[in-house]
């Protein structure tokens, strides 16, 4: 299975410490230089730096075609465009996006996407984590923007409501 991850989840899981849920599910994720940039050196010891560092199953990868990503970066950041045009480079089978402008480009274009909640599910689904609420309201703790009904439904899908 192909995968290639955004910055946004990579940061999230690694800020309720389920960073290595993503190695459980997927064995291996593929992510563009820009992400790599954003997550190890812009955020300068932040959740998921240290992990996105040394984790020898996340593959950094170079776009190849410059032009898409400058076509996407009028409406999306360096990261999410490059990880969208690498998910398409690679055909990749999911891309792991948050952010809602990225994630209807990316469906638009044919890509099956998933985020740091649908990561959480699966997990729990596959019996990884045995319960998604406390990790829900740790990445609300965080920071992380989830509107109460979307935090309802996750805890539905998950069984826990």
């Amino acid at each position: 299975m192909i995968v290639v991850a955004n910055a946004g989840p990579l940061i999230a899981l690694a800020e309720i410490g389920c960073f290595d849920l993503l190695k459980s599910l997927y064995g291996r994720i593929h992510i563009p230089t820009a992400v790599r940039d954003e997550v190890v050196v812009s955020q300068d010891g932040r959740p998921g730096a240290l992990e996105v560092e040394t984790a020898a199953w996340v593959q950094v990868m170079s776009v190849r075609d410059v032009t898409a990503v400058k076509i996407l970066r009028e409406r999306l950041d360096r990261g999410e465009s490059e990880a969208i045009v690498l998910a398409i480079e690679l055909s990749a089978d999911l891309l792991i996006i948050d952010e809602a402008r990225g994630r209807r480009i990316s469906e638009a274009r044919g890509l099956t996407k998933t985020g740091t909640l649908g990561t959480l599910v699966l997990a729990k689904k596959r019996g990884l984590i045995s319960k998604v609420t406390p990790l829900l309201d740790g990445l609300l703790a965080g920071g992380f923007r989830l509107h109460t009904d979307l935090y309802q439904a996750v805890r539905m899908m998950a069984g826990e409501s």
